[in-house]
Order: C-alpha cells, then structure tokens, then sequence
C-alpha cells in the first residue's frame, strides 16, 4: 500500500517484455510519429499559404490538424522514448500534465468535429446564409470556445483525479497516462468522487453526438434533394472525410471507455488506446486529402514550388 503523497513517479505498461520487441515497437511508432507530423504540418501549410482556402471549412480544418499535432506529440514521444531506453518510468509531474493535454486536445479535437458538422450543415443547407453564420469573427469566437471549453474540462478532470488519494501502487497499465488506469490505482470508497464529473462529461458529449447526426441527416436529405449530379458529387466530397474522422474518432473512444469490463484487459486497452490515440492523428490528414480535389491541387501546387526552389 502506498499514499499519493509518497509516489514521485509511475510506471508505464511496456509494449513487449523482450527488447527486439521493444525495438520493433519504437520503431514503428516513430514512423507513425513522422507520418503524422509531415501529414498535419503539410495541411497547416498549405492552408495558410494559399489564400483562396482562407474560408471556415479549412481554417476549421487547419485548427483541427494542429490538435492531432499537439495530441500524438503528447504521448508518442516519451513511449519511444521509453522503449529505446527500456524503462518504463514517467514522473509524477509529467503523468499531470500528460493527463491534462490527452484531455485537453481530445476534447478539443470532438467539440472542433462538432462545430465542422455545423459549418457543413449550414454551407448544404443553408448556402445563403454561410457568409453571415460562419464569418470570420464568427469562426475564432468558435474555435475559441472549443479551445476554452476542453482547457476548462481538461483541467476539472486533471485536478479531481489527482486529488484522489492512490493506494493501489504506481504501475499505470498503458502505454501513457490514463484516467480510467488512473482510477484504479484509487482507494475504492474516493473512487465515487469522479462520478459526477462522468456523468457531466457523458451528458456533454452524448450532446454533441446527437448534433452532429441531426446535421448529418439534415445534410444527407439536403444533398439527395440536388437536381445536380455533379452537385451531389462535390457535397458529398466534402462531407464524407469529416464523416469517416467523426466515425473514427467517436467508435474508438466510445468502445475504450465504455466496453463491458468482462471482455477488459490490459492487451486490449492497450490496442484501444493506440486506435484512440495514434491512429486518427496519422491517417486524419490522409482522409481529407483523399477526397478533397482542391486541397490536393493546392498541396501539388505547394510542392512543386519547393521543389522548384531547390
């Protein structure tokens, strides 16, 4: 038995236990690293380098590149680490602010999906409108809110966890700080404490669930209604990415947080997390450049001028 006041750091689930093994999984999550970072960096760039995607789809889009940045970079980094090293040690300050930026650039990430579901609700269904609802200030004051909104959850959550006395040990079984990992390390009669701020956070989020699918209905019955094959065609090109990232994002996190806890275990998690965590990250800047022409031909645009250059 140990007191929270007692633990200065924590132990983080390895990935395997052989070091060949170890080395395979560094190895792979690099690559999934750089990926990501050269995927989300070339979509930030490209936006705000051509001036003629400077409209609220992309600068949404831009917001939410730098998040899956901010979000891989939270907790890829020291898992690398980690296993080049063969350690398994994070310090108690950097499991907080681990906590705090998952938190922070998840929730951040599903309130952004959230508003990207309204703009393209209003540019289908409401084209005439788009200029006065989705402005320029109207844009940051969403964006802003989104940022805010998950700083403050972020940091309810972050507090309130750490508040909690742990008396169960220091080996947290995942690969990064976790809530739900975090939670059982807790003395079982405190371990109610975190209820409400579930219950809160699932009224929250089941919310934006529910407004993204109302929007999506709304825009699918909007887009079959077009006389336009070609019409069709070009909504549906511009709807069906931010589909598929809410469906990724929405089916991994809701199967990780709530499965049965029968079919739990730490291999699973493990995968769950990664799905979670890494994957979206690294294949959101594919999805959107797959289906979207005028990204595509900005970006060869972009390239071309680089390599031109050198």
């Amino acid at each position: 038995m140990s007191n929270s006041s007692s633990i200065t750091h924590f132990l983080l689930l390895p990935f395997a236990d052989t070091w060949q093994l170890q080395l395979l999984h560094f190895c792979l999550f690099l690559v999934i690293y750089l990926a990501a970072l050269l995927g989300n960096s070339l979509i930030i760039t490209t936006i705000a380098w051509h001036h003629h995607l400077h409209t609220p789809m992309y600068f949404f889009l831009m917001n939410l590149s730098l998040l899956d940045l901010g979000a891989i970079s939270t907790t890829v980094p020291k898992s690398t680490v980690n296993s080049l090293r063969n350690t398994r040690d994070i310090s108690y300050a950097a499991c907080i602010a681990q906590v705090f930026l998952v938190l922070f650039l998840l929730s951040a990430e599903y309130f952004l999906l959230t508003i990207m579901a309204y703009d393209r609700y209003v540019a289908i269904c409401r084209p005439l409108h788009y200029g006065t609802l989705l402005g320029s200030r109207a844009c940051a004051h969403l964006a802003a809110a989104a940022w805010a909104s998950a700083g403050l959850y972020a940091l309810l959550h972050t507090a309130n966890t750490f508040s909690l006395p742990l008396c169960q040990g220091n080996a947290v079984h995942q690969f990064f700080c976790e809530i739900p990992q975090l939670l059982k390390l807790s003395c079982s009669r405190t371990y109610l404490r975190e209820v409400w701020l579930i219950v809160v956070s699932a009224c929250l989020f089941f919310g934006c669930f529910v407004f993204i699918v109302v929007s999506y209905v709304q825009i699918f019955r909007a887009v079959l209604r077009m006389p336009s094959e070609q019409g069709r065609h070009k909504a549906f090109a511009t709807c069906l990415p931010h589909l598929a990232v809410v469906s990724l994002f929405i089916s991994t996190v809701i199967f990780a947080y709530l499965k049965p806890p029968s079919i739990s275990s730490k291999s699973l998690d493990l995968v769950l997390a990664v799905l979670y965590s890494v994957v979206p990250p690294a294949v959101n800047p594919l999805i959107y450049s797959l289906r979207n022409q005028e990204l595509k031909a900005a970006l060869s645009k972009l390239l071309t001028g680089c390599f031109q250059k050198q």
